[in-house]
């Protein structure tokens, strides 16, 4: 969970996009890196190999405020999108605050959404967290494609918990700073 880091006065935390792969989670990495402030982030690293690829970065937001005197810093983490890099995964979930579960809102990748949203809960599981207590946010990605399911069908076999969710179309930007925003509060929340 949480790392302090009290030479920095900074708290440290993860948040991890899962999801299928290509529903987007590496476009919402891109797209926050290219638009946070320079002199807030880190570099944006990709850990690749020869068949798969995790983002990820930090960033100091400067709305959030402090908590306690200290402020917080944000590690950004995507994982790999094929359930079958199963082990990276769980990996990666290793200490997480926050979750989003970014959705390929296309009718035709239900299926693949199901399967990383079933892998998700499990790789949770393996780690004894519990999905109903860490900050979850889903995302509805791929809003502007034609075919797309409606967002009540996405939410009723996705979302049965009725965590926060949001539309997107994160290859203009549309609704990726709001699902962030919305996961960084209830993280600063647990915190609190």
């Amino acid at each position: 969970m949480s790392m302090i880091n009290y030479a920095s006065r900074e708290i440290n935390c993860k948040v991890v996009y899962y999801g299928s792969g290509l529903g987007g989670k590496t476009t919402n990495l891109e797209y926050v890196y290219s638009r946070v402030n320079p002199d807030t982030k880190g570099k944006m690293i990709s850990l690749a190999t020869e068949t798969e690829r995790t983002l990820f970065f930090d960033f100091l937001p400067i709305d959030l405020g402090e908590i306690r005197g200290f402020r917080t810093r944000f590690h950004l983490y995507t994982v790999p999108g094929q359930v079958y890099y199963n082990a990276s995964r769980r990996l990666i979930l290793k200490g997480v605050d926050g979750l989003i579960f970014v959705a390929d809102s296309q009718r035709s990748r239900l299926e693949a959404n199901i399967e990383a949203m079933h892998n998700l809960y499990e790789n949770m599981e393996s780690y004894g967290y519990d999905v109903e207590t860490i900050p979850f946010i889903i995302q509805y990605n791929k809003r502007d494609l034609p075919d797309i399911m409606s967002v009540e069908e996405l939410r009723s076999v996705l979302n049965p918990m009725g965590v926060p969710d949001f539309e997107a179309v994160a290859v203009e930007g549309e609704g990726v700073f709001q699902t962030l925003s919305a996961v960084s509060k209830l993280v600063v929340k647990s915190l609190s």
